[in-house]
């Protein structure tokens, strides 16, 4: 993997600014704790704000966020920050706070996860939620364009992070996906593509030029910002793309590719059988060349570097869906993969092929920690198909209140790579 990227925090706008951009969205009605390793980041927790303030459901909460946040073994503090839309108007907030966020703090000091420092947020202010200061807090609060408009905020834009709805904003929230429709040109070359390689789905050559084509452009795309990922898919390109994703062996395989390496995906699609009738003297059906791809580099093949590095053992399927294996993914690949799949596909679309883009995406997005994302994603692929398997079985395990094993160990969670805070 490459060198993990290290962002610098100063204020608490730093760090408030940079929770929508870990999430994905600007979290409503919830409480986000991070844990702390002295002036480092850990993991990050995101969940749904008590619905009753009795003292047994508070109690009850506190110890649901402590027993996630006592994964992190090396943790030796913790922040939290408190999203509400109530008490603002009448700068009430602290007030009505004050029980849940005492709960917190009793909890988490007996665990020896002290509360460093929180913070509440609401629709149009935010405010230390321990600070009486009123120059430094004044009522109700300090403006919310001052998190909004954060410098590292703005750093994380540029490096093209976005923020999207929350997953709370409608019955059935927006997913990443281009507005309008389909391009004509895409939907004429993935047809033309499913056609040559319909009969080709076993074949060992045709597997692993598939996967090849997909690791160009994810490389290419890792190393773009996000505005720019979309240079990548030209109409060719994005059909090819598309047409494998109607694949289930293939779209798997892509998936244990971006987060494993081609190493784990090529063996795991061996043992299945996925790569059998290795016949050099066929043709491949379709010609690397004629898609136009940048010429690889291997400066930048990080997802070749992955493999040499000697961090890839062979895994089972089941253990890199899970995120138990490999220790750490390659989360550069895998937001790469994130990204390329949003663009394959238009906001509304149906079909396996739109199930099978959002069912990744929602599998990615539970690997980062974002179970609300993740469901939202699962949702949206089962209405485009409804009974479409994979998407049926994440939504199973989401349902059990699973956490990827990713998101729950700090080193190897998504936030970790995405910017450690000094």
């Amino acid at each position: 993997m490459t060198t993990k990227e290290t962002l610098s925090i100063h204020q608490p706008e730093d760090i408030l600014g940079y929770i929508p951009h870990l999430l994905g969205y600007w979290p409503e009605d919830s409480l986000v704790a991070i844990t702390m390793q002295g002036r480092l980041l850990g993991a990050a927790l995101r969940v749904d704000l008590p619905a009753r303030a009795s003292g047994r459901a508070l109690a009850d909460f506190a110890q649901h966020v402590r027993h996630y946040l006592t994964a992190d073994t090396l943790a030796d503090g913790v922040v939290l920050a408190l999203y509400t839309d109530d008490g603002w108007d009448d700068g009430m907030v602290v007030t009505r706070t004050l029980p849940l966020l005492a709960e917190l703090q009793e909890t988490l000091d007996h665990a020896d996860l002290p509360v460093r420092d929180a913070w509440l947020v609401g629709p149009e202010y935010w405010r230390g939620a321990f600070c009486a200061d009123q120059e430094c807090c004044p009522v109700p609060g300090l403006p919310i364009e001052r998190i909004r408009n954060s410098r590292l905020s703005a750093e994380m834009v540029y490096r093209g992070s976005t923020i999207g709805a929350s997953p709370r904003s409608k019955e059935l929230p927006p997913v990443p996906g281009r507005p309008g429709a389909l391009d004509p040109a895409v939907a004429e070359a993935e047809s033309d593509f499913a056609k040559r390689m319909r009969t080709s789905w076993r074949s060992g050559r045709c597997f692993d030029g598939v996967l090849e084509v997909w690791r160009q452009v994810l490389d290419d795309a890792r190393i773009r910002p996000g505005s720019e990922t979309v240079d990548l898919l030209t109409p060719r390109v994005a059909g090819f793309l598309r047409s494998t994703l109607g694949v289930p062996g293939w779209r798997d395989a892509v998936m244990i590719m971006a987060a494993a390496g081609t190493g784990s995906a090529k063996a795991g699609a061996a043992a299945f059988g996925l790569r059998s009738g290795d016949d050099d003297s066929e043709p491949l059906p379709f010609d690397a060349g004629e898609l136009a791809l940048p010429p690889a580099d291997n400066d930048k093949g990080v997802g070749k570097a992955f493999e040499a590095n000697g961090m890839l053992s062979i895994f089972a399927y089941a253990d890199v869906l899970l995120g138990v294996e490999p220790a750490i993914p390659d989360w550069g690949q895998l937001d790469a993969l994130q990204r390329v799949l949003s663009y394959l596909c238009v906001q509304g679309e149906v079909g396996e092929v739109a199930a099978a883009a959002l069912t990744l995406q929602g599998w990615i997005a539970w690997c980062k920690g974002s179970g609300s994302s993740a469901h939202a994603c699962l949702m949206r692929a089962k209405a485009a198909s409804p009974g479409y398997r994979l998407a049926e079985l994440l939504d199973e395990i989401l349902g059990q209140g699973s956490i990827c094993a990713w998101a729950s160990r700090p080193e190897s969670a998504w936030g970790t790579y995405k910017g450690s805070l000094l």
